[in-house]
């Protein structure tokens, strides 16, 4: 996985390592939001590698950091020059949720995916007709030209799957997923076979947390966890979260480690990944016989 091609980890990289040398400093974000006569939202969405900045910027905050070192100075101008470039996936700006640009060029950098979903299939695994289904009721008015070109995007996302080096992945869905039909029966029973077909890549792990699993730490909502093996600039994981209108970032590493913990209490309270497919299995066979019933009827 090639991070010197993606604009958005750069973003990231930098975005730490200039928190970083401003704490070292011993400046508050307003602080030096105030010196350098900027917003305080300017800095923290340079610092959270939200947006692009430029190689002027970074050398001003250098200097008000005190960071003399010019081998540290090079490597941080030079991710500022970069991180400016836009990847694949910004044609795509006009239909993609706000924020979630910064997502997209995280995922194909990791490590490590782990996945626990409440609702729905995670997107990497979504069929074109469970995704469209999803799509439709949104609960804003979407053109069929717009659903169209987000399904596009979420194809081109699961190339992930079948590179020659894709990440470990882990996904861990509640059961009430396999028993929602989004798009009926049909569409539902082939979104089953495709998970179950992806649970059998050396690379992937799946994993039901059964109903009879009671409370556990799912019932708090959906999350995903990124790991990166490089750890020099940015910090080595983080947590994604999304709602409807945005997307969260948290990497604080106690944040971090409570998702953790949460996401492998998830993993032992949920079926064994054969016993996964063989439910998953089960739930297929009969949705498609709901399906052959109907078809009779008529």
């Amino acid at each position: 996985m090639a991070a010197a091609n993606n604009p958005t980890v750069r973003r990231r990289r930098l975005g730490v390592e200039l928190r970083r040398l401003r704490e070292n400093a011993g400046m508050t974000g307003e602080e030096a939001a105030e010196r350098m006569s900027w917003s305080g939202s300017k800095l923290s969405r340079i610092e959270r590698g939200q947006v692009a900045t430029n190689s002027d910027d970074v050398r001003d905050l250098l200097e008000l950091y005190g960071v003399a070192d010019p081998g540290l100075r090079q490597t941080l101008v030079m991710l500022a020059r970069e991180s400016r470039r836009r990847g694949w996936w910004h044609v795509y700006g006009d239909v993609m949720p706000e924020r979630f640009d910064v997502y997209l060029g995280l995922e194909p950098e990791a490590s490590t995916l782990r996945f626990f979903q409440s609702q729905i299939v995670p997107g990497l695994f979504q069929t074109e007709a469970y995704a469209r289904a999803l799509m439709t009721a949104h609960p804003s008015p979407v053109s069929d030209e717009e659903i169209d070109r987000r399904t596009e995007l979420r194809t081109r996302r699961q190339d992930l799957l079948f590179t020659d080096n894709p990440p470990d992945i882990w996904v861990v869905m509640d059961e009430s997923i396999l028993h929602r039909p989004i798009g009926g029966p049909e569409v539902m029973a082939d979104q089953l076979r495709h998970v179950h077909d992806l649970s059998e890549k050396a690379h992937i792990t799946v994993q039901i947390v059964p109903f009879d699993a009671g409370a556990q730490p799912g019932l708090n909502g959906s999350f995903d966890i990124l790991e990166f093996t490089e750890s020099d600039l940015y910090a080595p994981r983080l947590v994604h979260l999304e709602n409807l209108t945005s997307s969260l970032y948290i990497e604080k590493a106690k944040e971090v480690r409570f998702y953790t913990v949460a996401f492998e209490h998830l993993r032992t309270a949920a079926l064994h990944p054969e016993r996964t497919r063989e439910v998953i299995s089960e739930v297929e066979r009969r949705l498609r016989a709901r399906e052959g019933e109907k078809h009779r009827e008529k």
